[in-house]
């Protein structure tokens, strides 16, 4: 299965991309998941939604098309999530459709709690499946460890089961919203 790991941060000085790089190498120690990480860091998006796709909105959607599942590594801002992760969701619609989500989350103290409850209204509006467990690390407390694997397992095994069984679906009868 095919699952894009998006870093929701594009702040100097973050975190996500470590918390992302350590999330990807758990999940490519599985034989039945290909991760694909998505770092919105690297691309040039418009400051301005314009009125014609740029060729880096293409890049992103066509990652998010061809994934089976994804895992949005978010921190947690004033009990949201970054801005730059938004504007990214925002750039795809029928891509996210009929696909799972999981998410991985980090803040001081709250665990980035917050800001998956609030990406969970997002992407139910996307028509996705939203992962009941997620994984949640204190960077104020360390950096992503054997302590967090478990989280991370429950996580990927929930992503492979519905990543499957959502494929098999849209190969019999295209989804509709």
């Amino acid at each position: 299965m095919r699952v894009v790991v998006i870093v929701g941060s594009t702040r100097e000085g973050r975190v996500g991309d470590t918390v992302a790089s350590w999330f990807a190498r758990v999940a490519d120690r599985r034989d039945d998941v290909e991760v694909d990480l998505v770092d919105l860091a690297g691309f040039d998006f418009p400051a301005r939604l314009p009125r014609r796709a740029t060729a880096e909105m293409n890049r992103f959607t066509a990652a998010i098309d061809a994934a089976d599942g994804f895992v949005v590594v978010t921190p947690e801002y004033n009990r949201s999530f970054p801005a730059s992760l938004k504007q990214a969701i925002d750039f795809a619609y029928d891509e996210w459709h009929a696909k799972p989500v999981g998410f991985v989350s980090y803040g001081c103290g709250s665990r980035g709690d917050g800001a998956v409850a609030a990406l969970r209204v997002v992407f139910a509006e996307l028509h996705t499946v939203t992962m009941r467990d997620h994984v949640a690390v204190d960077v104020m407390a360390a950096e992503p460890g054997a302590a967090d694997e478990p989280a991370a397992t429950a996580l990927l095994d929930q992503l492979v089961w519905w990543g499957e069984a959502l494929r098999v679906a849209r190969a019999d009868r295209p989804y509709i919203a």
